[in-house]
């Protein structure tokens, strides 16, 4: 019996022993893959963009691998308070309400929301929108719902979850204006050049940032630092040259600053 104790004692031992897991922890990054050029699918159906680059730099500065986690983007604020990543990185605007319950880094970019109006439209201006009968559609749950709201109450605001869904509405004619991103209206704007027209001057000026629960103060100061050494090593100016060249070009061309400047 003392034999048999003996022999288990020493099992134990050996399987305490075995090889364990090492290395630091992956950088759970939260995006949703439906803003190009920041982010988006490549031809192959894999990850591609300004924000997936900018994600694949920082996991790297801080010395863990990367883990791209896809998710619609109404349930990205829900997957980092729960724990599933540790960051938000998809054309995210940094606002007073969501700083009610997340925290945000230093803007990586600054970006304004523009209109995206039926080619054959009047429309010149937003101000023409803030009329009875003018219906303006804006992806749910983005920033553009409540610009229509205090800026335009006079409008009609139509809230969808898909940025294809919104592009239809203007496409035929059943909204006046789609308010988006620049960028976004930019690109939409290219894949329609018949039916739609790109209004760039910027109703609302903003700050795209990472999220970060406001527990997690070492993690944003290590990347507030990083974003500090990106731009300053021209990492940014890379990156527009990369996937915003004709971006850059069409804002210049309408009086327009660009994003990173």
């Amino acid at each position: 019996m003392t034999r048999i104790f003996f022999l288990f004692f020493i099992a134990l031992s050996l399987a305490g022993c075995g090889p364990k897991a090492s290395g630091p922890a992956p950088l759970r990054v939260g995006m949703e893959l439906s803003t190009p050029p920041f982010e988006m699918a490549d031809s192959s159906g894999k990850p591609d963009g300004v924000s997936v680059r900018l994600a694949e730099a920082l996991a790297q500065k801080l010395g863990r691998p990367l883990q791209l986690e896809v998710i619609a983007f109404k349930g990205l604020e829900t997957a980092l308070k729960t724990g599933k990543i540790d960051v938000i990185l998809s054309s995210m605007t940094d606002t007073p309400k969501r700083r009610e319950s997340i925290a945000f880094t230093d803007a990586y970019c600054r970006i304004g929301l523009a209109l995206l109006v039926p080619k054959d439209s009047p429309i010149t201006d937003a101000a023409e929108l803030n009329a009875p009968g003018k219906k303006i559609v804006a992806r749910l749950g983005t920033t553009a719902v409540e610009l229509v709201k205090t800026k335009l109450p006079l409008a009609e605001v139509v809230q969808l979850d898909q940025t294809a869904a919104c592009l239809l509405e203007v496409t035929q004619h059943k909204a006046d204006a789609f308010i988006y991103d620049q960028l976004s209206i930019l690109k939409l704007q290219a894949s329609q050049p018949d039916t739609t027209r790109a209004l760039l001057r910027p109703l609302q000026s903003e700050a795209w940032a990472m999220a970060l629960t406001q527990e997690n103060t070492a993690l944003r100061e290590q990347i507030n630092s990083f974003l500090r050494e990106f731009r300053a090593s021209g990492g940014f100016e890379r990156l527009a040259t990369q996937y915003l060249s004709e971006e850059k070009a069409a804002l210049s061309a309408q009086g327009v600053p660009f994003i990173f400047e």
